[in-house]
């Protein structure tokens, strides 16, 4: 049996189904399952994803058999709309569009009004078809193929329309006369013919012709960006629609648009999106026209009232493929002379809060589970829930000293500002300077990179469906469209706003949220859930609490429900501890006690420590620092009653605590009282040549034991006085840098005996643990020497990295950006856990600390402890828990159930 290649649909039927996206693309299997529900879809065919593949691999070739296949069903297509492909009495026209598997906005091309040649526009109108919309969609053909397929620069065609609009003072294309658009189709054609290769007159080599575009634009650069930005495989090749044209640009009773089943931008359950009468598709998303709201917002115009059936239809079917596909939909359609056409259906791309909010609302309307809710969000978009926002104080003083520059549509929520830019390109340079705000008239598939560099997206021109808009949600960028006001002069490198300019490099701010454009820098505060959760919004606030911040409990109140593995806080300061609890956090994973001594108020007795001439010195100056460090971990252990705080004793060398330059140390040694000459004779005693594996950890705590005393006596105490108090402290003291298991034994005598002691002078019994910091490598491979002596592990995968791959954290940056862009790495070690290496260690030492002792607590204190891809690898070899830093939480905690739920699915 030969293989298909090629799959119809339309007429209520379809070759395929709606789960074959890796076969049909993600258009074609829509189209497929919407023809299969009975939803009006115009007729057509999918040539697969194999056909890209052998494409590709064939440079250029088709795999035998297809143009027999292509032809039957091009019969089939005719048959099922009683018109023929290049027939002059009756002329079939069709579209022919890109369609990944995965959805790819903007970044492959499409041809529409394929069929039509010159012989065939002068009989068509002839024979009475309305001039104008023949006229138009020959020029828009002869464009798209121009560039598209023969490779003409798309802006030489732009400035031949700019011209008949300033000869017509016509305000947009739809507004020329027939014959100016007659004389720009000749001038088109002409530009084609000059470029090289005159347009095809023949609609089947036409055909073959865009076939062949779509399927080579799978490799073009822009898709090719957009992949490496979004982690899209290279392998899954794009398959090509053709499909019968219908017309939104055939009169007032026409129209186009974009719809989404609930609003993108945040969540809000009503059909959301916008159209244009008398147009085709490409220009609502090309933001070319700023079109209308498809729900009239103050009283304007919407679908409803241009087209009351349509409209109805449209909702019904919207409900429909919502229900059906049990998720939130992005769908294109035609209205042709008031009757209504589905051209695609696609799962819609949203921002964060409307990621949340539609899949909590899903689940409480009974659509999905909770668990399916919690397996849908990602970790980003509760990254972009608790993204900043700008104080409102200081926005509404900008606006009152008329710093507002223009109000456009909130497309993407956030707040940014930074250097203005008017080229994607300049974004990319400039980005690695600081922030940068991309601003366009409109923005196009070319600016992926720039886009993507972006603090902050701009446009004046273009709705929530453009392609600036579609694309920065994605992205997760704060992005506004729409802002009339502003004149971007590219050229001139200016934009202009009512009487101001403003030049490239200035700073602006833009409200993601809000839509307002503001000149100049503004500082921002946390996000609505943020201060809801932290308590900065009043008493009533959680009682009042917004659909996003009551989804967003919502979702993480699921994912614990979920979750095995738990989730602690890196913190080192009551007010931090605070924050951990208040967004999720089960404890400390990692108290780090160094923090505390660069306090202003305990500096001076930290150097007075180092500086000490004797014992006795030596003794006076931990005494000033012992109340102080016990006050720290009472306030602590109060924020965190009940839940386990680890905490570290001191990891750095003694030489961080001393001022750096000859002046410095002068400085130093003048406020202290004592010779220059003695200050500048320490420094030197203590400086290292490799301080990361110097004097430092466990090795000071050996060779000074009497500062780790002091610690160990103020955690102590402090557990006592919180206990006294009434709360329920569990204490556990980490030593670090343990990499021998002689270090471990002494030490733990150490802690142990001190604890003893000052329990026994407070008159209080509780259990305090002590364990280790496994971060050296040698540390993992004796594991099961070490726990004889520890009660826990905690790995310091930050350490454990620089140490395994010998990467130096401050100086990485050299060469890492070189090794991650050319393949060397396939990520940051840094920022996500190397399984492949670094895991191994930390999986060794699990299984051998283990088998030592079955009870051994085990947990990560590293940032990767905030990595969804290092948290799914903790909770597949065991851990018990993770610890990141406090705003990271809520995503250890949903990518701790994303794990779970993974690891139930791998199980089945």
């Amino acid at each position: 049996m030969a293989a298909k290649y090629i799959y119809a649909f339309g007429g209520g039927t379809a070759d395929g189904r709606g789960d074959q996206k890796e076969l049909l693309g993600g258009k074609g299997a829509g189209l497929a399952e919407m023809s299969r529900l009975g939803i009006p879809v115009p007729p057509g065919f999918t040539l697969t994803t194999e056909v890209c593949t052998w494409f590709q691999e064939h440079h250029g070739g088709y795999p035998a058999g297809l143009e027999q296949e292509l032809e039957r069903h091009l019969r089939q297509l005719e048959a099922l709309t009683g018109q023929r492909f290049g027939d002059a009495a009756n002329p079939l026209l069709v579209s022919v569009r890109s369609g990944a598997p995965m959805s790819m906005p903007g970044m492959m091309d499409t041809v529409l009004n394929l069929g039509l040649s010159q012989e065939l526009v002068d009989a068509w109108i002839a024979r009475g078809t309305d001039a104008r919309f023949v006229l138009d969609a020959w020029r828009r053909l002869l464009t798209m193929y121009g560039d598209v397929v023969l490779g003409v620069e798309h802006a030489r065609f732009e400035e031949v329309l700019a011209a008949a609009r300033a000869e017509h003072r016509a305000a947009s294309d739809n507004e020329l006369p027939p014959a100016a658009l007659a004389a720009v189709a000749d001038r088109f054609k002409r530009l084609i013919a000059e470029h090289g290769r005159p347009f095809p007159e023949t609609p089947r080599e036409q055909l073959w012709g865009a076939i062949g575009a779509v399927f080579a634009s799978w490799d073009n650069r822009r898709a090719r960006e957009y992949r490496r930005i979004n982690g899209i495989s290279e392998r899954l090749g794009t398959a090509v629609n053709v499909q019968a044209m219908v017309f939104g640009n055939r009169g007032a009773d026409c129209a186009t648009g974009v719809a989404f089943t609930r609003n993108p931008a945040t969540g809000e359950a009503r059909v959301y999106g916008e159209y244009l009468v008398n147009a085709q598709g490409e220009d609502v998303v090309a933001g070319i026209r700023t079109p209308r709201p498809i729900v009239g917002a103050d009283g304007g115009r919407g679908l409803a009232e241009d087209f009351p059936q349509a409209d109805r239809e449209l909702r019904e079917v919207c409900a429909r493929l919502e229900r059906h596909y049990r998720d939130m939909q992005d769908v294109e359609f035609t209205i042709q002379h008031d009757r209504l056409y589905m051209l695609q259906t696609r799962g819609g791309k949203r921002t964060g809060p409307a990621a949340v909010r539609i899949a909590a609302e899903l689940a409480d309307e009974g659509i999905i589970t909770p668990r399916e809710a919690v397996a849908r969000v990602k970790p980003q978009d509760l990254v972009q829930v608790l993204a900043p926002e700008f104080d409102v104080k200081e926005k509404a003083r900008a606006v009152a000293a008329g710093r507002l520059l223009a109000h456009g549509l909130p497309a993407g929520p956030g707040a940014a500002s930074g250097r203005m830019v008017l080229s994607a390109d300049r974004a990319a340079e400039l980005a690695a300077q600081g922030p940068v705000i991309l601003v366009r008239a409109e923005t196009s598939p070319e600016d992926i990179v720039g886009m993507h560099a972006a603090a902050g997206i701009l446009t004046s021109r273009g709705g929530m469906t453009s392609h600036a808009a579609v694309v920065a949600r994605g992205m997760g960028k704060p992005c506004l469209v729409g802002a009339g006001d502003l004149d971007v002069d590219e050229r001139a490198r200016v934009v202009r706003a009512g009487g101001r300019v403003l030049h490239e490099d200035e700073e602006i701010s833009i409200d993601g949220t809000t839509g307002e454009v503001i000149a100049g820098g503004l500082a921002t505060r946390p996000s609505e859930v943020l201060r809801t959760l932290i308590g900065d919004e009043g008493a009533g606030a959680a009682a009042n609490a917004s659909p996003a911040v009551a989804t967003f409990r919502k979702i993480l109140e699921w994912a614990d429900e979920v979750r095995r593995l738990r989730v602690r806080a890196n913190a080192d300061t009551p007010g931090d501890a605070r924050v951990a609890g208040a967004l999720g956090a089960e404890g400390i994973g990692l108290c780090r006690t160094e923090h505390m001594f660069f306090e202003e108020d305990r500096i001076p007795w930290v150097r007075r420590m180092i500086l000490a001439d004797d014992a006795a010195e030596r003794a006076e100056a931990l005494a000033k620092l012992l109340p102080m460090q016990e006050q720290d971990f009472e306030g602590i252990f109060a924020a965190l009653s009940g839940l386990p705080v680890t905490v570290r004793l001191l990891d750095p060398p003694l030489h961080e605590f001393l001022p750096h330059g000859d002046k410095a140390l002068a400085g130093l040694a003048k406020q202290m009282g004592v010779p220059a000459a003695k200050v500048a004779t320490r420094a030197a005693a203590l400086a290292e040549a490799n301080p990361m594996l110097g004097h430092r950890g466990c090795r000071l705590g050996l060779t000074a034991p009497e500062i780790y005393e002091m610690q160990v006596e103020a955690i102590t105490r402090a557990a006592c006085v919180r206990t006294r108090a009434g709360d329920h402290v569990e204490a556990e003291i980490m030593v670090p840098l343990v990499g021998a298991e002689q270090e471990m034994i002494r030490l733990r005598q150490m802690v142990a005996a001190t604890v003893e002691r000052v329990l026994g002078e407070e008159k209080v019994r509780l259990p305090i643990a002590i364990g280790t910091m496994i971060e050296v490598p040698r540390a993992a491979l004796i594991a099961d020497k070490i726990a004889a002596h520890a009660d826990f592990f905690s790995f310091g995968t930050n350490d454990l990295t620089q140490m395994t791959y010998g990467y130096s954290r401050d100086d990485v940056g050299r060469f890492l950006p070189q090794y991650l862009e050319s393949g060397v790495l396939p990520y940051d070690p840094f920022a996500r856990l190397d399984d492949e290496g670094v895991g191994q260690l930390v999986s060794l030492a699990c299984e051998r600390g283990r088998r030592v002792r079955p009870d051994l607590h085990l947990g990560i204190c590293g940032e990767h402890g905030g990595d969804p891809n290092s948290v799914e690898f903790c909770h597949m070899i065991g851990l018990d828990y993770v610890s990141c830093s406090p705003y990271r939480v809520p995503v250890a905690r949903l990518a701790a159930a994303q794990a779970a739920l993974s690891g139930e699915e791998k199980d089945k």
